[in-house]
């Protein structure tokens, strides 16, 4: 049960006890079980979840906040509500490549679509913040930042070029120790201490430059998809910004959308 009123609590849930962070919602904690649960498998694709009073029941809250949780999940593509019938798992969860915030672990993307993923460093850098990246990142005009390039492979096929600033304060270690090779959420882990908890994607269609072109190939001489990416911590703390160029032809994009 999630009990309130008590500056730590603790959940009996799965014959394991779970310390609970009293600075998070009770909304945030049941959705945190349910995303886990999902993602570990202890709700399978396709199977149908215990019911609105059934979760009410174990973890000790109002309906009204399991709903909430309910309808974010289903928001997300991780769970269908269907009419009349109960809440299931959406047994296509693990086809979509933006499964999970998919969409920029470019990692997972690749692996969901079939091919082995690899990174090739361009360049590491500390240089002064635009005054764009400046005002996306909450930092003084010409505050230091890391500038990375690096290029994703789909086996041996060039497919997204990424380029990636973060705020030089975040570093916990010099720049020239930064593995280049790493996803970024791994970076900010290892490097920052920070976590990516959500990224906002702004998605366009635009020309490939001489420099792509040379860097991914002769495909690449046509309009090709822009991922322009501001990543947040929990606390909605810009963590890092990246502008990241995506082979289309070659890896499938897809996204979940779900209309209650």
């Amino acid at each position: 049960m999630l009990q309130k009123g008590r500056r730590q609590t603790t959940i009996l849930y799965e014959t394991r006890i779970m310390r609970i962070i009293q600075s998070k919602s009770v909304a945030d904690q049941v959705e945190e079980i349910l995303r886990a649960r999902i993602r570990e498998g202890t709700y399978v694709p396709g199977s149908r979840i215990p019911s609105e009073s059934e979760l009410s029941d174990e973890f000790g809250v109002s309906r009204a906040t399991v709903r909430t949780v309910l309808a974010k999940l289903a928001v997300n593509g991780l769970i269908l509500r269907k009419h009349g019938d109960g809440t299931y798992v959406n047994s296509r969860i693990r086809e979509t490549g933006a499964n999970f915030a998919n969409l920029w672990d470019f990692v997972t993307l690749i692996e969901n679509n079939g091919y082995k993923p690899s990174i090739k460093a361009l360049s590491l850098e500390s240089r002064s913040a635009t005054e764009k990246e400046a005002t996306a990142l909450a930092l003084e005009p010409d505050e230091k930042l890391v500038a990375m390039t690096r290029l994703f492979y789909a086996d041996d096929q060039p497919v997204i070029l990424a380029n990636n600033v973060i705020p030089a304060s975040y570093l916990s270690e010099p720049v020239d120790q930064i593995d280049g090779h790493l996803t970024i959420r791994e970076i900010l882990r290892r490097y920052c201490r920070q976590e990516i908890a959500f990224a906002i994607t702004d998605i366009r269609s635009v020309l490939a430059g001489k420099e792509m072109v040379a860097l991914m190939g002769d495909q690449f001489d046509r309009p090709i998809l822009e991922l322009q990416l501001a990543f947040y911590s929990k606390d909605n703390l810009p963590l890092a910004l990246g502008i990241n160029y995506f082979n289309d032809a070659i890896l499938r994009l897809s996204l979940v959308q779900t209309w209650s």
